[in-house]
């Protein structure tokens, strides 16, 4: 299927083949018909795309800060490199589609396959959107008007929280898509309207819709608006207009009466006067795009609708009620509708968006699903690249299920530089997959993994999809007799620890057994393994102290959601309780956790104790500062201390002939770590990391997670 990707990195727009998605839980599987372009929005993206390194930095000063910070703890050329990998990610550009529904996934009540539905789904050909950012298009309504849903809804959002009165005065700064629909919604509410703006043919058309208007070029806005309320005020302005400028702002505090409202729809600089608002008492608010539910992963990723009678308007509710007024006349968008492209030429439509052409709504056109032929092509869930594979070779052939962020920046370069032929890269949408492959020279990408473990030309999987899929997916390769490395965590619970465990067993009973390994990659550091030289010469029990300044994250990301990341100890801790399990080289004898309640529960020592009388601390804290290395570990035994400091420099007090190590950048044994699998699987050796040793670091890992806040 065709997608529209953009590159952050250069800003070039393309129209990509890639594999079409599955449906998932609680989602939707849409074939599209129509999408609209986003001149706003997607403007500012392709402008950022086309800005060099320091144009970029200057838009976006809070990162500097970050990558500034991430300098002095990791160096220069790290942080550059991750810098480069973050804007090199291709972009899914567009969030307003229609189309008819396919398919819907498990747990989807009030959707049917047939419907005509819009959503917020990116410009491709097959979109799969939570069942929560969409509506059912009524008949009234043709397809080319859906296309306006979701842009309907941010300018009703911004309309509920300005919270117009029948009769009341209101200004409409800016005049674009969102504007011009502000503008019939609030003459649709009973309201008097003053719309601004520098276009005089959207001058024209906010005329039409009922406005006065008052071109910002050539009149006084200010001025206008005081003439427009009688001398009073306005009660209300919304600003709609995309401007660096903080001038807007300004301007709609001086048209407001006394306690008027000021709602900032659109984007502005923020560079605010108090004195402007203080006599006045004006009140000021920026509304989030379609309304109540937006970036709450419990009401669009998992569906938890919010109660009517405590939440009236919600962006599934806004998204219905704007296609409830295009059915009943009152919202007419097909004078808005500038030009129209198919979605092969849509590279066209991005260079009105991104050139001096006037333009306002740009629909894009899709073939449709006619006949089974088209359908089939359309479902692809595999795509080949066309990349140069090496045909043949004993090296193992490997897959990736999963290429996000760590999987493309880090794990992908390490397997590919340990000499494994790349055979299919696997994501859930499908885009990511495909840059993978194209970059790293994978065969296909694909969107199916379940049909990957079934290749015959795939003899290891890597997985590094979302921590709740792993166990899932480490049992299906097993049974597929595939070789499995899994980023941590190899699974959330103890059951899925159990079945893992004895489907491994099954498979050693017949002699078969595949290698099973995760990725805890830190006792693969040359550091760590200097480390462990030195202890074993010291044949002393050790008392290790391991201080990791892992950093604040917000409690609703999915890596705290219990039930999809696992919490911090399982998904991220389990890499220190393996490291110190590791130097030990005993078994771990008891447990036990000292957790800081607040704020998140996330700030914990972990207590570890060993089979030879060893003792070990894991302090996991998030509520450190970015500027201080991330992980430092400090052993002490015989009389003697090991000191490494975020995996760059190794020091010894009073070691005998060892007093210091140093890298020339941090390596936390990523690289050797992929290569200890590769080279397993290719000579059919002993398990890089043996498997009890996993399994202990796993279900020591899970019963420290329970209950830790």
């Amino acid at each position: 299927m065709k997608q529209i990707l953009q590159s952050l990195k250069n800003g070039e727009t393309e129209v990509a083949d890639v594999p079409a998605p599955k449906v998932r839980p609680g989602h939707l599987l849409i074939a599209t018909t129509r999408t609209l372009v986003s001149a706003g929005t997607e403007r500012m993206l392709v402008d950022f795309g086309h800005a060099g390194l320091i144009g970029k930095a200057r838009q976006q000063p809070d990162k500097v800060r970050m990558v500034l910070d991430k300098m002095k703890t990791d160096g220069v050329m790290p942080t550059l490199e991750a810098v480069r990998h973050k804007l090199d990610q291709p972009l899914p550009l567009g969030y307003c589609n229609v189309g008819r529904v396919l398919e819907a996934g498990h747990g989807v009540n009030g959707f049917a396959p047939g419907d005509r539905v819009a959503s917020n789904g990116p410009h491709a050909e097959v979109v799969c959107v939570p069942k929560n950012l969409c509506a059912r298009v009524p008949d009234e309504v043709s397809d080319d008007e859906a296309a306006f849903t979701v842009i309907g809804a941010i300018a009703l959002q911004g309309i509920r929280l300005a919270a117009p009165q029948l009769g009341e005065r209101v200004v409409v700064i800016g005049l674009g898509l969102i504007g011009l629909m502000t503008v019939q919604l609030l003459v649709a509410q009973g309201c008097e309207v003053l719309g601004v703006d520098f276009d005089p043919q959207k001058l024209k058309l906010a005329e039409r819709f009922g406005a006065q208007t008052v071109h910002a070029g050539e009149g006084d806005p200010v001025s206008a608006a005081q003439s427009f309320s009688r001398g009073q005020g306005v009660d209300a302005v919304l600003i709609t207009a995309s401007t660096k400028s903080s001038e807007p702002v300004h301007e709609a505090a001086l048209m407001c009466r006394k306690r008027g409202r000021i709602v900032l729809v659109g984007v502005t600089g923020l560079n605010l006067s108090r004195a402007d608002f203080y006599e006045k008492e004006l009140t000021f608010q920026v509304s989030c795009s379609y309304g109540p539910g937006r970036y709450d992963p419990e009401y669009e990723d998992k569906g938890h609708d919010y109660p009517i009678g405590y939440v009236r308007w919600t962006q599934q509710r806004n998204f219905e009620a704007v296609l409830a007024m295009m059915a009943a006349g009152k919202l007419d968008v097909k004078p808005l509708i500038s030009h129209r492209f198919g979605i092969g030429d849509a590279r066209s439509a991005y260079k009105i968006v991104g050139g001096s052409e006037p333009s306002l709504g740009i629909v894009l056109d899709y073939p449709g699903m006619d006949g089974g032929e088209r359908q089939e092509a359309l479902l692809r869930r595999s795509v080949p690249l066309d990349t140069k594979i090496a045909a043949a070779g004993r090296a193992p052939s490997v897959s990736f299920i999963g290429t996000g962020n760590y999987a493309t920046g880090v794990l992908i370069p390490a397997f590919a530089a340990a000499g494994a032929r790349l055979a299919t890269a696997v994501s859930g949408g499908g885009a990511s997959a495909v840059h993978a492959g194209r970059k790293f020279g994978f065969a296909r990408a694909a969107s199916d993994a379940a049909a990957v473990m079934q290749e015959d030309e795939t003899d290891a999987v890597v997985i590094t999809t979302r921590h709740d899929s792993h166990a899932r997916m480490v049992l299906a390769a097993l049974e597929a007799g595939k070789h499995v490395f899994v980023e941590k965590p190899l699974c959330l619970t103890l059951e899925e620890l159990e079945a893992i465990e004895a489907a491994h067993a099954r498979k050693a009973e017949t002699g078969a057994a595949p290698l099973l390994m995760v990725g805890f990659n830190r006792r693969f550091s040359p550091l760590i393994g200097r480390m462990k030289e030195l202890l074993e010469a010291a044949l002393a029990p050790r008392a290790f102290v391991m201080t990791v300044n892992a950093g604040a994250i917000p409690p609703e990301h999915w890596t705290q959601d219990r039930d999809v990341g696992g919490g911090r100890i399982v998904g991220e801790a389990c890499h220190f309780i393996d490291l110190l399990r590791h130097l030990a080289g005993a078994p771990i004898a008891g447990w036990s956790k000292t957790v800081m309640e607040a704020p998140a529960g996330d700030t914990v020592s972990l207590n570890l104790t060993f089979a030879d009388g060893s003792i070990g601390t894991v302090h996991y804290f998030a509520n450190g500062s970015k500027q201080f290395p991330k992980e430092r570990l400090e052993v002490f035994s015989g009389g003697a201390i090991l000191q490494m400091d975020n995996f760059r420099l190794l020091r010894g007090f009073g070691w005998p002939g060892f007093k210091r190590m140093k890298l020339a950048r941090q390596d936390k044994g990523q690289k050797a770590c992929a290569r200890a699998f590769v080279t397993a699987v290719e000579k059919g050796g002993e398990a890089p990391i043996p498997l009890e040793e996993i399994i202990e670091a796993s279900r020591v890992s899970i019963l420290l997670g329970e209950n830790a806040s």
